[in-house]
């Protein structure tokens, strides 16, 4: 039995410049069709959970029925050929091999096990930037403080971009890991993570790329982007469910790494006094895992490649464009992204409001943001004196009518209006 994949959605060609890949259109009135909460819901939080496809909620759901109906252990064992697809489906999205995916329970668990893995001697160096997420920051200190190492930020320029010939000139022999967020959680900002795998080669430094919120957002190759490894969350722009994520790590650099948390799936016992650790990316996985998310995650994979990254990519910019203008126009509203390539992450604050007070005031009305507090990326926050921001995160399914509306209630909630 083969794992369905979501039915192709319907697409039209437009004209691309010498040299660029022919973006498709996407047929939205389809993938909202296929997506039961716009109904509901105006969404502006994709870059927390997405809503997801009715594809990759009736695969997690339908394992979950042959659960009940015949065991859990059954049911993974008549699953193996579908489980084995959400690898391949995997591999594909980032242009890797499936032997070169482990799947986790989020994005937070791969990439902890990935820097966990690495060894770094005492005195040796991360290079990172302000705009690590709070969870990557707190183990960043943690191993510093455990393990006697140095954390270098590199500077960003007054665009907001990374400056990558500072980054360049702070690489000396101390320099063991390159970890790069590629598009940080607060902001629009799309860091340059190809360039930033060019130094790292030259260099020969490891590259560690957190794509937490821009696997489904925008096309990943990681042969282009020349990471070592690379983690990714399910929840997000990916549209899968809750509890799910990856890790890619390339092949020839696996030897390199020690897998902290081995189990009796990532190693085997093989005597009173010994074990042999996996030798392959089972060594990043647990034995204990949710078979039915990992094939809601597959399916939502799955939609994501037949609507095209490219085509989502182009969609979610042109709304997050639209969203920004609109709200630039409100008085009393502050948008704070910064980038010269900016995403479908858009966040800013207002003279009258609170964020916290938004968020519910929008809430009330059925539409869905976040709040972003400065501690979630503190260095970024107090370089630039941020507050606590809106975040509001548009994805393909979101449409032009959905952001007039959701700007004509801020502009009530800005000016107080009730």
């Amino acid at each position: 039995m083969q794992r369905r994949r979501a039915a192709p959605v319907s697409m039209t060609c437009t004209t691309a410049s010498p040299g660029q890949p022919v973006v498709q259109s996407i047929d939205v009135a389809r993938v909202r069709r296929d997506t039961p909460g716009c109904e509901q819901v105006v969404h502006f939080n994709n870059a927390g959970a997405s809503l997801t496809p009715a594809p990759a909620l009736e695969a997690a759901m339908a394992h979950l029925r042959l659960e009940t109906r015949i065991g859990g252990y059954e049911a993974a064992e008549e699953a193996q050929a579908r489980h084995a697809a959400v690898y391949r489906s995997i591999a594909a999205l980032l242009n890797a091999s499936p032997e070169e995916i482990a799947l986790s329970d989020s994005a937070t668990r791969a990439w902890r096990l990935a820097f966990q893995s690495l060894p770094i001697p005492p005195g040796g160096k991360i290079l990172t930037t302000r705009a690590s997420y709070a969870s990557n920051f707190i183990a960043f200190l943690h191993r510093a403080r455990k393990d006697g190492l140095e954390i270098d930020i590199a500077p960003c320029n007054e665009a907001g971009d990374l400056d990558l010939e500072a980054f360049e000139r702070r690489i000396d022999e101390r320099v063991a890991l390159i970890a790069l967020t590629h598009i940080p959680t607060n902001g629009a900002a799309v860091y340059p993570a190809e360039a930033v795998g060019q130094i790292a080669r030259k260099q020969g430094v490891p590259y560690l790329l957190d794509a937490c919120q821009s696997a489904g957002q925008r096309p990943l190759d990681v042969t282009r982007i020349g990471c070592d490894m690379l983690s990714a969350t399910g929840r997000k722009f990916l549209r899968g469910p809750r509890g799910t994520g990856f890790l890619y790590v390339r092949r020839a650099f696996l030897n390199r790494l020690e897998p902290p948390m081995p189990d009796l799936h990532s190693a085997t016992w093989t005597a009173p006094d010994e074990y042999r650790p996996a030798n392959d990316m089972r060594a990043f996985e647990m034995w204990e895992s949710s078979m039915a998310m990992q094939l809601g995650l597959g399916a939502a994979v799955d939609y994501a490649l037949d609507i095209g990254l490219d085509a989502i990519r182009s969609r979610v910019q042109a709304l997050a464009a639209r969203l920004r203008e609109r709200l630039r126009a409100l008085p009393g509203v502050c948008v704070r992204d910064t980038g010269t390539e900016q995403c479908g992450i858009v966040t800013f604050d207002m003279a009258r409001a609170a964020a916290e007070e938004a968020k519910a005031r929008l809430r009330e009305q059925s539409m869905h943001v976040t709040v972003s507090l400065p501690s979630h990326t503190l260095l970024d926050a107090m370089e630039r004196r941020l507050p606590p921001m809106v975040r509001a995160s548009v994805h393909y399914y979101n449409t032009a009518s959905e952001i007039d509306r959701f700007c004509e209630a801020i502009s009530r909630i800005s000016s107080r209006d009730a």
